[in-house]
């Protein structure tokens, strides 16, 4: 379902922008809490998504640091 991806995905990204701001970096397990007292449906998928973006996130550490140590 496109609205359930596109809420879920917004509403991560939202919470991953905020977490360095509010200092707690497992903030969006708060709020999955909120979000699947209403709609395990919306809860399930916005974790897919948060778990997607945090993964891409390392990787892109990653990769950024093995580029950097080549480089110089």
């Amino acid at each position: 379902m496109a609205l359930l991806d596109d809420l879920a995905d917004e509403l991560a990204r939202d919470v991953l922008d905020a977490l360095d701001e509010l200092g707690d970096d497992r903030f969006y397990e708060k709020v999955a809490k909120s979000v699947g007292e209403l709609s395990p449906t919306l809860q399930e998928t916005f974790m897919t998504s948060i778990r997607l973006r945090l993964a891409e996130r390392r990787g892109r550490r990653t990769l950024e640091a093995a580029l950097a140590k080549v480089r110089g």
